[in-house]
């Protein structure tokens, strides 16, 4: 598993993240636990989809294609 997920890209998804599981633990949708999504990719910096789609945001991964 390398890694596809970079800085900004990093850092947007963990304060998406953060903000939705902030939301829904103040009484928000069910919905927005899917914050456990972006916080947990963002943090581990892989996102599974990214391969899929052939987008990779990481700069030390783009210099080995």
């Amino acid at each position: 598993m390398k890694l596809n997920v970079g800085g900004i890209d990093r850092v947007l998804r963990i304060l998406a993240g953060l903000a939705l599981l902030a939301w829904a633990l103040m009484g928000g949708p069910v919905w927005a636990w899917i914050g456990v999504v972006p916080l947990a990719t963002g943090l581990v910096g892989f996102c599974p989809a990214y391969p899929l789609l052939g987008i990779n945001t990481c700069p030390m991964n783009k210099a080995e294609k």
